[in-house]
C-alpha cells in the first residue's frame, strides 16, 4: 500500500491529476487481477488512472520506476557465442558481437529478449565513472556504442532480400525497424532509471525522468518537438476562443413583439410569456499584435500558430507582429500556406526592427496606430501577446488606451510567471490597468483564460 500510495503521488507531481476517487478505484481493481501478471497490472491502473492520452508518458515511465520489472536471477544476458569470457571481460567485449545481435533482435521483433538485451547494455555500458554529485547511468554511452541506427541498411538488405528497393515494401520495413529501434532506446532509458533509482531513490529520479504533460509545457520553454506537438492542440482551442468572442445580442435575442401580443390573447391581453428572435451569432473581427522578440520566441511560434488556426473562425483577421517596430503579418498566414514556411517569410520579410532590435512596445504601439489604427473599430476584439518587457523605453499609455477604448474587447496574454510581473523593466501593471493581463505559460492556462472571457 505504502507503493501504491507514494506512485500516486509521483503521478500528482508529474501533472496527471489523479483524485482520491480513482486512488480507491485504482485499488479496487487490483484486488481482482493477477498481480503477477505485469501487463494487466499496468494496463488496469492506466484504466482508472489516465483520463488523456498526453498524460500515458508519464504515467509508464513512473509506472517502471515504481514497479520495475523483475531482472531475472541475476545471470547477465549472454551475447551468442561469448559465454564465460564475456562475463569475465565486460568492457573488453567485442561490440561488433552485440551489434549483431542486437541487429537479430531488431529483425525478430522479440520485446522480452531485446529488454533482457537492454538491460546488458546498460550494465556494460551505461555506468560512468562515479564523481561526487554526478549521477553514474547514462543512455547517451549506450547509444553511442551500439548506435543501432547505422544499423538500418544492413536489416533493411536482410528484410528486402529478391525486393525492388525505394517502393512500398522499404517505407513499412524502415517504419517497422525504425520503431523497434526507438523501442530499444525506450528500453535502455527505462533500464538507465531503473539504475539511477537503485542508487539515489525512487522519488529523488521521480521528479526529474518525467516531462510535463503537453498542456503544462511552458511556452517559454517549449522545444522544437514540444512545438510540433503543439500544433495539434491549436484547432480545437482556436474554435473555442472564436465561440467565446462572438458578438451576442442579449442573451435570448431581440424581444419579438408581434409574437408575444399573439401570445397574450390567451391570457388576457397579459404577456406572461415574452417571445423573442433567434440569437444570431456574428463572425468577429480579430486584430492580434503578437510581440516577436527572441525572450519569447517558442512563445510567438505558439501564438502565431494560434493565430493561423484563428483565421478560419473569424471574418477577419488581421495579425501584427513587433519588435521595436511594427509590420502587418497577416499575408504570410493566407490560406493553405503552410504555416512553418510563413515563419519563415515573415522572419525574413517583416519590417519588425527600428534602431536596436530589442522589444520596445511604446514605439511599437505609437507606430501601430499611425499606420494602422483603423483596423480596430466597434466589431474589433484586441489581443495583444506578450511579456510587457519594453526595455525602460517610453510605454505610450495614451496611445493604448486609445486603442483599448475603440475595440469591442482587449485581452492581454502575458508568458511570463505573475511573481516577475513588475520586475526589472516589465511594465506589466501600468498595461494591465489599460488591457486586462492574463498569465498565460501554457496550454491549460491559455484554455483557463478562454473560459474565463465567456
Amino acid at each position: 500500500m505504502e507503493r501504491h500510495v507514494g506512485f500516486l503521488g509521483a503521478l500528482r507531481d508529474a501533472g496527471v491529476p489523479v483524485s482520491l476517487a480513482e486512488g480507491l478505484d485504482a485499488a479496487r481493481a487490483l484486488a481482482v487481477i493477477d498481480v503477477a501478471d505485469r501487463w494487466a497490472f499496468r494496463e488496469a491502473y492506466a484504466a482508472t488512472l489516465v483520463k488523456r492520452a498526453s498524460h500515458r508518458p508519464a504515467f509508464d515511465t513512473l509506472f517502471d520506476l515504481w514497479f520495475p520489472a523483475a531482472v531475472g536471477d541475476g545471470t547477465p544476458y549472454r551475447i551468442a557465442g561469448h559465454g564465460e569470457r564475456g562475463r569475465d571481460r565486460d568492457r573488453d567485449r567485442d561490440v561488433a558481437a552485440m551489434r549483431d545481435e542486437l541487429a537479430e533482435l531488431l529483425l525478430s521483433g522479440d520485446e522480452a529478449a531485446l529488454a533482457g538485451f537492454a538491460r546488458e547494455a546498460v550494465r556494460l555500458f551505461g555506468r560512468a565513472p562515479a564523481e561526487r554529485g554526478r549521477q553514474a547511468w547514462f543512455s547517451y554511452d549506450v547509444m553511442r556504442e551500439l548506435s543501432p541506427e547505422t544499423l538500418m541498411s544492413r536489416l533493411l538488405a536482410e528484410v528486402l532480400t529478391g525486393q525492388e528497393r525505394g517502393g512500398l515494401a522499404e517505407r513499412v520495413a524502415r517504419q517497422r525497424l525504425g520503431a523497434r529501434m526507438r523501442r530499444f532506446e525506450d528500453l535502455v532509458g527505462t533500464e538507465v532509471r531503473r539504475r539511477i533509482a537503485e542508487d539515489s531513490g525512487i522519488e529523488k529520479i521521480a521528479r526529474t525522468a518525467v516531462k510535463p504533460p503537453l498542456e503544462q509545457v511552458d511556452f517559454l520553454r517549449a522545444t522544437r518537438a514540444d512545438l510540433a506537438r503543439l500544433r495539434r492542440e491549436v484547432q480545437p482551442l482556436a474554435r473555442r476562443l472564436a465561440a467565446r468572442l462572438r458578438i451576442k445580442h442579449g442573451a435570448r435575442g431581440r424581444l419579438d413583439f408581434r409574437r408575444t401580443v399573439r401570445a397574450s390573447l390567451s391570457t388576457g391581453g397579459v404577456p406572461v410569456v415574452t417571445h423573442h428572435r433567434p440569437r444570431r451569432p456574428h463572425r468577429p473581427e480579430l486584430v492580434i499584435l503578437c510581440d516577436a522578440s527572441d525572450s519569447v520566441s517558442s512563445f510567438a511560434h505558439f501564438t502565431l500558430l494560434l493565430t493561423f488556426a484563428l483565421r478560419e473562425q473569424f471574418s477577419k483577421v488581421r495579425a501584427f507582429a513587433f519588435i521595436d517596430t511594427v509590420d502587418e503579418i497577416t499575408r504570410f498566414f493566407a490560406p493553405g500556406a503552410d504555416v512553418v514556411d510563413a515563419m519563415t517569410r515573415m522572419t525574413r520579410e517583416a519590417d519588425l526592427v527600428w534602431i536596436t532590435g530589442h522589444s520596445n512596445y511604446g514605439n511599437a504601439f505609437k507606430v501601430f496606430e499611425e499606420r494602422y489604427g483603423d483596423a480596430v473599430g466597434p466589431r474589433t476584439s484586441l489581443l495583444v501577446l506578450g511579456d510587457a518587457r519594453s526595455n525602460y523605453s517610453e510605454l505610450s499609455l495614451p496611445v493604448v488606451r486609445r486603442l483599448a477604448d475603440a475595440a469591442r474587447g482587449a485581452y492581454w496574454l502575458n508568458p511570463e510567471p505573475r511573481r516577475d510581473w513588475d520586475t526589472g523593466d516589465s511594465a506589466a501593471t501600468p498595461y494591465g490597468e489599460i488591457i486586462p493581463m492574463h498569465e498565460c505559460r501554457n496550454v491549460r492556462q491559455l484554455s483557463g483564460f478562454i473560459e474565463e472571457i465567456g
